[in-house]
Order: C-alpha cells, then sequence, then structure tokens
C-alpha cells in the first residue's frame, strides 16, 4: 500500500512535518515570553532590497545668480526642514477605507428531445423480424436530455485603517523624486503588530510640517499584520494548508 502512494506527496509530507517541527521547537522554546522584536536595520540591506528605476527625464544644468542670497532649486528663503536627503525622516499618515460590495447571480437551463425511426416498407420489414410485437421501427431512438446551473456570488468588504508611521528616505532618484520605507512594530502582551510603509513620493506633496499622505505615494506598498500567540490560533495548522494544497477535492 505505501509503495503505490506518490513518492512526491511523501516528500511533501516529509517536509512539512521537519518545517513544522523546528517551528514547533521554537515555540516551545519561548513558552511564557513575549515575541521578540526585530532589530533596527537598513532597509537596503535586507534580502531582496532592489533599488527602484523609474523613467527620468533629462538632467539640466544648475544655474547660479552671482550677488545673490537665491539658492537655485530651494522652496523657501531659509532652509527647507522637509525631508530631502538619503536618511531624512518624514511623517506617513495612512488612510485606507476601502468598501466593496459585489452580487453575481447566474441561472442556465437547457432542454432537448430528438428521435430516430424508420418507415415504409423497409420499417414493415424490420418491425416482422428484428423488433418484437411491443416495439415499432418507427420509433427506433428517442434522446432526451436535461441540464440546469443555478450559482449566486456575493463581496461585502469593509476595511478601515487609520495610523501614522515614521518612513526613511532610501533614495534619490535623478527627478527628485524620494524612495521612502517605514517599518513600525507594537508589542501588546503576547501579540505583536507590524506596520510596513514604502514607495515614491513627491517632495512637493510633503506638507510644511513633514508629512505626507498614503494616497500620495506612487507605487504604494502597505502591509499591516502581526505575529503572536493570536495569530498562531488565527491561523490552521501546518498539516491543513499541506493537504488543501495537495489534495485534488
Amino acid at each position: 500500500m505505501l509503495s503505490t502512494f506518490p513518492r512526491h506527496l511523501l516528500a511533501s509530507i516529509a517536509l512539512s512535518a521537519l518545517a513544522a517541527g523546528c517551528g514547533t521547537a521554537d515555540k516551545l522554546a519561548n513558552v511564557g515570553q513575549q515575541p521578540a522584536l526585530n532589530a533596527i536595520q537598513d532597509p537596503t540591506t535586507t534580502p531582496g532590497y532592489r533599488p527602484v528605476q523609474m523613467p527620468m527625464p533629462e538632467p539640466q544644468q544648475a544655474h547660479y545668480n552671482p550677488n545673490s542670497l537665491w539658492q537655485s532649486g530651494s522652496r523657501a528663503f531659509f532652509k527647507d526642514q522637509r525631508a530631502s536627503q538619503v536618511g531624512d525622516i518624514l511623517t506617513v499618515v495612512v488612510t485606507i477605507d476601502d468598501q466593496a460590495e459585489i452580487e453575481n447571480k447566474t441561472e442556465r437551463k437547457r432542454s432537448e428531445s430528438s428521435g430516430a425511426g424508420v418507415g415504409g416498407a423497409l420499417g414493415t420489414a424490420i418491425d416482422t423480424i428484428f423488433l418484437p410485437a411491443s416495439s415499432a421501427a418507427s420509433d427506433l431512438a428517442n434522446v432526451n436530455s436535461d441540464s440546469s446551473f443555478s450559482g449566486d456570488g456575493s463581496v461585502d468588504r469593509n476595511e478601515t485603517l487609520q495610523t501614522t508611521v515614521a518612513a526613511v528616505v532610501t533614495q534619490v532618484l535623478p527627478n527628485g523624486n524620494m524612495v521612502i520605507e517605514g517599518r513600525q512594530e507594537v508589542r501588546v502582551n503576547f501579540e505583536v503588530r507590524e506596520l510596513i510603509v514604502a514607495g515614491i513620493v513627491r517632495p512637493e506633496d510633503i506638507t510644511s510640517d513633514n508629512r505626507i499622505a498614503s494616497e500620495q505615494i506612487a507605487e504604494a506598498r502597505i502591509g499591516y499584520g502581526g505575529r503572536g500567540q493570536i495569530t498562531d490560533v488565527q491561523q490552521p495548522r501546518v498539516g491543513n494548508q499541506v493537504l488543501d494544497i495537495l489534495l485534488p477535492f
């Protein structure tokens, strides 16, 4: 019986069990302890980080006015305190109010009937020689088919998120736009809530108090989740996830 079991399924289950064992060992080692916070790190050194490349306009030569206190490219007479260089910090105001309501209904029905028979002298001969007394050649075949389908689907989603997070400028593009990335972790009892914000912003969109709204971030990547005891309870076990992927029914 074991030899007929698919080998790739056995290998997948074995790897899943090994991974689950490693995760279980880590959890057992941290029983009674709060989830550890990640160390502060440079976003450009994390695995998978890649500098952003976007279409850029032709570079323009900077010009200087002699005997003038005005600096070319300045937004004000005095030094601008808003984020403008790599390493500067600005505040991102995250506001997400997403609501969607979709309802679909499909109904399909089809009925078909067809028959075949033989009449005349040939039909009489077939009735006499081949068919019993209760049958006739004029009614050799009758085909009836009925099919119907009915489907209903609906989506009712409402998501609201309002918070702020400080982000760091990780790159300044040739046209002056800035790439930002911010990460925030808050631990409450035995649950850590994580908020991640990344994207491209225009210096002109940053307000005088060094803030920018999330809807003004291009290529925005906003993630909000958690890890800890509550998240573990809400997630299905590893074995259930593996079976959901492998079972064809």
